[in-house]
């Protein structure tokens, strides 16, 4: 085999496109005859919704339709609680246009679709809703009170979920512990804030009932299938793409936003095709959040800093509602510990509903806080103790031989018990001090006071589970005409790059340049089984999947250009787009022509047809054209489903220095391993 192209440095297949701004992104789509859509929203957190009029919008030129949740048939539901969990008692998702009632500010009351985007702006404003505000509370700690306003009426102290975890004997550990370290420590919320807001374009064909749909989602399998569900359709009438999408970060994984369930039905519904760009207003308001918690966190530990055990007690804000379940705070729990051996756990969590944004997994999913709160408090300890914080850390670390390393009693978001599979703890931290100069930075940092300069130095050490299942696919095929090698898969690309790096597996075990692999990404047209770009899984998921498929087709290969050949299939080699006989160069095929005569039926339209029939044929046996079990062509379909996550980890470093007058940071240093 020629050089692994695996793991090299090579140039980023989408990156041309995009930079010389070719990349083909929702708005760029022709839709001619579109309409376009924009929505009423709540002005305010919660509120009942006394009446909607919506008759001077209606009869506004330009307005195709206005459509209040009374207008929507079987689509006034509640949307899908995505991952129930038995903790979960208290579930509530969103509907598709408020009902009665409005629980966060930017919540969708009514849609109105114009034929074009001013229009449908004007008449939104024509729409009057008569609101009756009632009483909220945003702050996290005050809202699971007896005495706190409700936000869902039915749901007392405002929670959700409530789930304890266990590992070993906390009690224990703590009675004998020689410290206790205390802290309490908060995130507040953010938001993705892609440079491509949300959007969403959908045509309907009347006659043949198929609904065509462009959805800058992160899982659009995913979204084919529950749009063939709720509105009623088989899934094969039911073709969900995502072209270029301008970053996800988890907010354009959510199933569903009410514009991915009422864009598509107003399509039906009016015969034309219907389009909606989310503005940055109303991604601020409307689309989902993350990272609210706050932990109360104590470590139980020795005079010479060796963690016993922890106790973890937190709040999640989950928002107004909660279609993931519990799925980042049952990260955040499992993660509380970081990369260290802690023998006892005890870990608590509410998911508590406030009148805000609802709250969706974003990239780390619950892991930044856990990290936060565990990092700040391994700080605290060795503070509190008058030892180095960094060799508390190393005194503490999960060693190379203790993997793999299990904390039986937790149960991470896949479902399975946590088991930390691999890594060299130790070894990351010794790099980043090293190369943050540690040794050097109390002088620095003595040198800088003299000086009236205030410089600090911190790290923080995470671990992160990733490449969770339950699985993905690809399928491989090699084209008989130009030999380039198509992959396609239901994973999405947001900006990552993965196409580059699934042409990198797949040329590896071809033999064939990165540049000839034609990488087919979330068009549920071409593939139709996979779950969605989420949890850093698309390397470890997709990636075997696609490796273990062109495993496939690299025997098909061999063994076809072997009988081509006359040669054993052991004696051939791929390289080049090529397959010949080891030592014999000249003795070769290309795979376009490998692929024309693996097809029985190869009229001599082109030159790899005519070619191929210069050589045996394909298939070594007697009988039919095609034995039994073979297939023409060169292509394989295969899935890979992953036994557990994999676990990812990394040490940051920093050295910044303070202006104590303006209170301005300067980075001076900044390490990551």
């Amino acid at each position: 085999m020629a050089t692994a192209m695996f793991g090299e440095r090579v140039q980023r297949l989408a990156d041309a496109k995009l930079v010389r701004g070719e990349g083909r992104y929702i708005d760029d789509i022709p839709l001619e005859g579109a309409l376009h859509v924009a929505f009423v929203r709540s002005p305010f957190a919660r509120a009942k919704i006394l009446s909607i009029d919506c008759d001077a919008a209606r009869e506004m030129d330009g307005v195709a339709a206005v459509y209040t949740c009374d207008d929507l048939g079987r689509l006034d539901l509640e949307m899908p609680l995505l991952i129930p969990h038995p903790s979960l008692t208290e579930p509530r998702t969103q509907r598709p246009l408020a009902k009665g009632e409005v629980f966060h500010v930017g919540q969708t009351v009514a849609m109105v679709v114009a034929v074009d985007r001013y229009t449908a702006e004007d008449a939104i404003r024509m729409v009057d809703v008569d609101y009756e505000p009632l009483e909220v509370e945003l702050d996290l700690e005050a809202a699971i009170q007896d005495d706190a306003p409700r936000v869902h009426a039915d749901v007392a102290n405002n929670v959700a979920a409530q789930f304890v975890q266990t590992v070993g004997d906390p009690d224990d550990a703590f009675a004998r512990a020689e410290h206790i370290t205390k802290i309490k420590v908060q995130v507040d919320r953010s938001t993705a804030a892609p440079l491509e807001c949300r959007a969403i374009a959908a045509r309907w064909d009347d006659i043949t009932g198929e609904l065509m749909v462009w959805d800058g989602t992160q899982a659009p399998i995913s979204v084919r299938g529950g749009l063939a569900s709720i509105l009623g359709l088989d899934e094969d009438k039911v073709r969900v793409t995502a072209p270029d999408v301008g970053g996800g970060f988890g907010q354009k994984v959510l199933l569903f936003y009410p514009d991915e369930l009422l864009v598509p039905f107003a399509a039906m519904q009016l015969g034309r095709p219907v389009k909606y760009i989310e503005d940055r207003n109303e991604n601020f308001i409307g689309s989902s959040q993350e990272r609210t918690q706050i932990h109360e966190l104590e470590l139980a530990a020795t005079k010479d800093g060796e963690v016993l055990g922890l106790r973890d007690s937190f709040l999640h804000d989950t928002g107004a509602f909660i279609p993931y379940g519990i799925a980042i705070a049952q990260v955040a729990s499992t993660s509380i510990a970081g990369p260290y051996r802690v023998p006892n756990i005890w870990v608590e969590f509410k998911a508590v509903y406030t009148p805000t944004v609802l709250v969706t997994p974003y990239r780390g999913c619950g892991r930044p806080q856990a990290c936060f709160a565990i990092e700040r408090a391994m700080d605290k300890l060795a503070d509190e103790l008058g030892l180095d914080r960094f060799e508390v850390r190393r005194r503490n670390l999960i060693r190379d031989e203790d993997f793999p390393y299990r904390r039986d009693g937790l149960v991470f978001a896949d479902g399975l018990p946590l088991e930390h599979d691999s890594g060299q703890y130790g070894k990351a931290l010794d790099m980043v001090l090293e190369h943050i100069g540690v040794d050097a930075f109390a002088a620095e940092q003595e040198a800088a006071r003299a000086e009236g300069r205030y410089i600090g130095l911190g790290l923080g050490f995470y671990v992160e589970g990733t490449g969770l299942g339950p699985y993905e696919g690809s399928h491989i095929r090699i084209h008989p005409i130009t030999g380039k090698v198509y992959v396609n898969t239901g994973l999405t690309c947001q900006g990552q790059g993965h196409e580059t790096v699934f042409a990198q597996i797949t040329a590896d075990q071809l033999g064939v340049a990165v540049g000839d692999v034609i990488v087919v990404e979330g068009d549920t047209g071409v593939f139709d089984w996979g779950v969605a770009t989420f949890a850093s899984r698309a390397a470890v998921v997709s990636g075997n999947a696609i490796h273990k498929t062109a495993l496939k087709v690299r025997e098909q290969v061999l063994e076809a250009a072997a009988n081509m050949l006359e040669a054993a299939k052991e004696d051939i080699v791929l390289e080049d787009g090529k397959a010949f006989v080891n030592g014999v160069p000249d003795m070769a095929v290309t795979l376009a022509e490998v692929a024309t005569a693996s097809n029985p039926l190869r009229y001599a339209f082109n030159e790899a047809a005519k070619t191929s029939t210069q050589f045996a044929p394909a298939f070594n046996h007697d009988g039919p054209a095609l034995g039994e079990g073979d297939a023409p062509g060169l292509e394989a379909t295969d899935y890979y489903s992953p036994p557990h996550a994999t676990w990812a980890y990394g040490v940051h470093a920093a050295i910044i220095e303070v202006d104590p007058g303006l209170c301005s940071v300067k980075f001076k240093r900044y390490i990551c391993v």
